[in-house]
């Protein structure tokens, strides 16, 4: 990684079969005479020997950086990304990587090598060069955001991947450095591109691994090795994973809704595992920061009243990431306060204005017999988006039932005088619910009965089933 890389082989500029890259128009004479370029940039030849050291190559002269990133979009192509690998640009960079002090020079590069992972040939060869590989998670240390991005932007281009995956998925696993880069990411940055970017990572590794997830939930519980590079944040504190996601959560939160959803789902991940679930509930504050910002999401966000129904299919992924964690969280903690029905009368009403507009949104609601043939058959009939919105329904009905569950009378009232329950938004519910949760419906049916008799009357008679057990 010390050495000069040497210079392209000179039979790049051989014409035989033509100046032009492959099936493009682009020059190879003029693609080698940039790699050159780009090698004098690194050489220590260029160093004069009385200069400041910190003065030395942190910024491209305009020729060079407008040349390099022509190089950076045609690299899209796969010819010209296949005629780079050919002339060992990737080790190019990382002599870029090891020498320059210039931050848009290595952003740049990191960028190619990013174009060129597309491709699954060269995303093969350089995952498997383990220097390269090295090299590449260092960057996630880097001060500078350009390059971050662009690392991660290649990070998970090999991660999705499914030849290479693996190998990236132990070379993370190996270096416990990765962890607190990451995390300090999260839980410093604005920029919200990048955040979105970094949750992608995880949330794909996380996805792709079990093992490498309960490590990183264990290593917010033990102290923080550190970075091992030279240019990595100073004195990181020790994190948790958990406060980390929730920051970069509540930063995107506003102006990408897709990084929210990344970040939810990322939630949702630690959720199936005990030990995620653990990281969440028995965090300093008990969990209910956690519970807050999701909280917070459903019931003033997202599905509002004053949006129209179809609404649930935009959001219908994101909300099945918040409430498969809010039901996780109510079912481990209902004894923390935060928790308490008498706080929470506003998520009922929330979770049942999501089934009433997944009926107002043209979709059908699935009957439970048909339901138990999909099971059989797995989707069944149910096209992608049907598929989703099931899943949503599912959760969505397993935390009303929970809650339901643990209403009382003065929390029934409650939820009365706040229009939260009334005959149309309980008839939502129990259509929904039954017969799947007969006893959660029967145990708040005999709540209502003592806070509304006539409201509890009326719904016996429009759901005969439940008469019948009364």
């Amino acid at each position: 990684m010390d050495r000069n890389p040497s210079p392209p082989s000179s039979e790049a500029e051989e014409e035989e079969e033509g100046d032009a890259v492959g099936s493009t128009v682009y020059s190879k004479h003029w693609l080698f005479s940039i790699l050159t370029r780009l090698i004098e940039v690194i050489s220590p030849e260029k160093t004069e020997p009385s200069a400041n050291p910190e003065e030395i190559q942190t910024e491209l002269d305009e020729e060079m950086e407008n040349d390099i990133c022509k190089v950076w979009d045609m690299s899209m192509d796969e010819d010209v990304a296949l005629f780079l690998q050919e002339f060992n640009a990737p080790d190019i960079f990382m002599g870029v990587f090891a020498k320059s002090k210039c931050p848009r020079l290595t952003e740049i590069c990191v960028g190619i090598l990013g174009n060129m992972a597309c491709f699954q040939d060269i995303c093969m060869s350089i995952s498997k060069d383990e220097n390269l590989g090295q090299v590449l998670l260092q960057r996630l240390c880097d001060s500078d955001s350009p390059t971050l991005l662009e690392t991660s932007r290649l990070l998970l281009t090999c991660l999705s991947q499914p030849e290479v995956a693996n190998v990236w998925v132990e070379r993370i696993r190996d270096s416990p450095s990765v962890y607190d880069c990451v995390c300090f990411i999260m839980s410093s940055s604005t920029n919200v591109e990048l955040l979105v970017k970094v949750g992608e990572v995880v949330d794909k590794l996380f996805d792709l691994d079990e093992e490498l997830m309960l490590n990183w939930i264990k290593s917010g519980m033990c102290q923080s090795v550190g970075p091992s590079v030279d240019d990595s944040p100073e004195e990181l504190p020790d994190f948790k994973i958990v406060p980390c996601i929730l920051e970069a959560a509540k930063q995107v939160r506003s102006d990408n809704p897709e990084g929210l959803d990344v970040y939810m789902h990322i939630l949702q991940l630690l959720t199936t595992v005990d030990e995620g679930i653990q990281a969440i509930v028995q965090a300093p504050d008990g969990g209910k920061e956690t519970w807050s910002l999701l909280y917070d999401l459903v019931c003033h966000e997202l599905c509002q009243p004053d949006d129209p129904p179809i609404i649930v299919q935009e959001q219908k992924t994101v909300l099945a990431s918040i409430l498969s964690v809010l039901s996780a969280m109510f079912a481990s903690q209902t004894e923390q306060e935060y928790i308490k029905m008498r706080k929470n009368m506003p998520l009922i009403g929330s979770l049942i204005r999501i089934l009433q507009y997944m009926e107002g949104c043209g979709k059908r609601s699935v009957d439970n017999s048909k339901e138990s043939e999909q099971e059989e058959t797995g989707k069944g009939d149910l096209n992608e988006e049907d598929f989703h919105l099931k899943i949503l329904k599912d959760i969505c009905c397993e935390l009303l039932s929970n809650m339901f569950q643990e209403l009382t009378k003065e929390n029934t009232l409650e939820g009365l005088n706040q229009g939260h329950l009334n005959e149309q938004t309980c008839s939502c519910a129990f259509q929904n619910l039954l017969p799947l949760y007969f006893a959660s419906v029967e145990s708040f049916l005999e709540v209502l009965r003592e806070a509304d008799q006539t409201l509890a009357e009326n719904l016996e008679k429009r759901f005969p089933s439940l008469k019948v057990h009364t």
